[in-house]
This record gives C-alpha cells, sequence and structure tokens, in this order.
C-alpha cells in the first residue's frame, strides 16, 4: 500500500469512510444476534476498501447497482445510515418504507440504483443505466458491484457483449472474495483470473488488490475517465475477502482457519491505519476522533430504527406497481 503520495486529509477521508462502514455492518450482525432484525443479512467486513475506493472515484451524478452484501456500497456512495439502519429493522421510515430490507436499499437521488438478491441481476442494470446516460446524451458513468459467482452467469457475458459492442460508459467492479456462498471459484472456473475474460470483448481488464483502498481508487479513476470520454467500458477484478460467513450464521467449513487468519492480517482497515500512522505518526488523536464520531453516528441510526414505526397495515400493496405515487419507494 503506497499512500506517500496523499495528503494527510485525504487519507483520513477514506478511512473515516471505510471505518463507518465496517462499524455499521458490526452493529448489524450484532443486531441480526440479538433478534431485533428479520430476515438474514450478508456482511461486507473485510471488503471496505473496494467500495470505497471505488466510489470516492465518482461523481454525485454517477450511478452504481449493488449486490446482496450492499450495505458498504451505499454506504459509501452517500447512504443515511440512519434510512439503512431502518430499512433493516423493516421501518416505514426506511429507504424502501422497510419493505426492501437488508438487500434492497436504493436511493435514486445518490445515484444508489439499488441492492439486489439476485446473483448478477444488478450486472444488466448497469448496462441499461449507462445506455440511458448515452441516449440522453449526459456524461454520467453506470459502476456495477457483483461477486465472482457472477461472473459465471449469463448476464455477465451478455452486459459485458452490449457495453463493448456499444462503447457503453459502464465500469465493471468484480469483488472477488473468493468464494460464491460456499463454493470456490477455482473450482468451477478455468481461468485463474476474472478480468482475463476482458479480452473476449475487447475491453480493458485489470486486477487489483482489493484490499488496498488507494489502488482501487486509481484503477476505478482511470477506468471511469475512459467510459466518460467515450471509451467504453472497463472490467476490474478486486481481489478482496470477507471476514465474516456469507450470512450470519455461516459455519464456514469451506475454509481453513489458517487462510481467514492470513486475509485478516490483511485487512484494509488495518493496513490504511498502520500506513496512516506511519507517515503521520501525530495524527493518533485524530484517528481517535474519528473513530468516536462514526461510532455515535451509528449509535444514533440504531436509536432511530428502533424508534421508527412499522408501516401502516394500508400500506402493504402500495410500492407494486410503478403508477403508485402515494409514496415514493426511493426517497
Amino acid at each position: 500500500m503506497d499512500v506517500n503520495k496523499y495528503n494527510q486529509e485525504t487519507i483520513l477521508k477514506f478511512y473515516k469512510e471505510m471505518f463507518r462502514i465496517r462499524t455499521f455492518d458490526n452493529m448489524a450482525a450484532k443486531l441480526f444476534s440479538q433478534g431485533f432484525l428479520a430476515g438474514n443479512i450478508h456482511t461486507c467486513v473485510g471488503q471496505e476498501a473496494t467500495a470505497v475506493g471505488t466510489c470516492q472515484a465518482l461523481k454525485p451524478g454517477d450511478f452504481i447497482t449493488a449486490t446482496h452484501r450492499g450495505h458498504g456500497q451505499c454506504l459509501a456512495k452517500g447512504g443515511d445510515p440512519k434510512l439503512m439502519m431502518a430499512e433493516l429493522f423493516g421501518k416505514a421510515s426506511g429507504y424502501c418504507g422497510g419493505k426492501g430490507g437488508s438487500m434492497h436499499i436504493a436511493d435514486i437521488g445518490l445515484g444508489i440504483l439499488g441492492a439486489n438478491g439476485i446473483v448478477g441481476a444488478g450486472i444488466p442494470l448497469a448496462a441499461g443505466s449507462a445506455l440511458a446516460s448515452r441516449i440522453k446524451g449526459t456524461d454520467e458513468v453506470s459502476v456495477c458491484f457483483f461477486g465472482d459467482g457472477s461472473s459465471n452467469q449469463g448476464t455477465f457475458h451478455e452486459s459485458l457483449n452490449m457495453a463493448s459492442a456499444w462503447k457503453l460508459p459502464v465500469v465493471f467492479v468484480c469483488e472477488n472474495n473468493l468464494y460464491a456462498v460456499s463454493v470456490s471459484f477455482q473450482r468451477v472456473s478455468n481461468v485463474e483470473y476474472i478480468a482475463d475474460r476482458a479480452v473476449a470483448y475487447g475491453i480493458p481488464g485489470a486486477i487489483v488488490d482489493g484490499n488496498d483502498v488507494f489502488a482501487v481508487y486509481e484503477a476505478v479513476e482511470q477506468a471511469v475517465e475512459r467510459a466518460r470520454a467515450g471509451e467504453g467500458p472497463t472490467l476490474i477484478e478486486c481481489r478482496t475477502y470477507r471476514q465474516r460467513g456469507h450470512y450470519e450464521g455461516d459455519p464456514m467449513v469451506y475454509r481453513s482457519k489458517e487462510e481467514m487468519a492470513g486475509w485478516k492480517m490483511r485487512c484494509p482497515i488495518t493496513l490504511l491505519r498502520s500506513e496512516l500512522l506511519r507517515i503521520y505518526p501525530a495524527c493518533d488523536v485524530k484517528l481517535l476522533h474519528i473513530e468516536a464520531e462514526v461510532s455515535k453516528e451509528i449509535e444514533e441510526a440504531v436509536d432511530f430504527a428502533k424508534n421508527a414505526p412499522y408501516p401502516e397495515k394500508g400500506d402493504v400493496l402500495t410500492d407494486v406497481y410503478a403508477m403508485d405515487n402515494k409514496r415514493c419507494v426511493c426517497r
């Protein structure tokens, strides 16, 4: 991790965003274990650098599609922790009125076109968003987050082919955490790197350390500039690792303790904190202030969610059809 080219303010900004995601997801996992959240949740603990590095390279008007493990992606794009937490609680004050839950957080105003519980479903949505920008003649870029398992879905290949043929302003960001639920990518593919598949579509492919926030930022920034200039899509593979299970309660018997311990030593937040203190030893007080501020912010989000009302019974059939304007689903 080389952060020497960045000033202290920029590094602290990236650290704060990553620490906010980690704190939010750790809190969500705790609340789930205490029975406050229905269904299940999928945390991105260990993958924060990919979300932050990517979204920091975007303009406010750009779009993203998120995955079922999308809390960090939505927060990195500017999502409100209070509205997100309320959505996890199933409360009416949540982003989708409490009806979407963990896997369907969206905020069109922030360019968050929605997380998605279907593997690979966000890839064609991002291509469609990019096509809409092309038709309108605007300069927005769409970014699609997806996991390694999605790269074997038809939606992946179809979307890359169309985006390449029409040179759409879209960037495909693969968060390769090595496992699709419990299946190792190497067991179901005859290629070592997902980014190598870019050559089949005549577009650039890049492999970066997904736990190095600035490596991700630089790769995505270059791809976004290329897309915005009308040169078409890029496929970026971020090699990362989820420190928790695929879902809360996952026994994780499919991976070794040695593997998990090795990746935890490469924790993106720990690495960035260490580098920051190496370059700016006196900023330890600033880090403690950031961590306290973020922890308070997430605690306030929990209080907001706990005290928010549940949806009314009469709202059970709202938000089903596009012409239903009683309440906007995505505020």
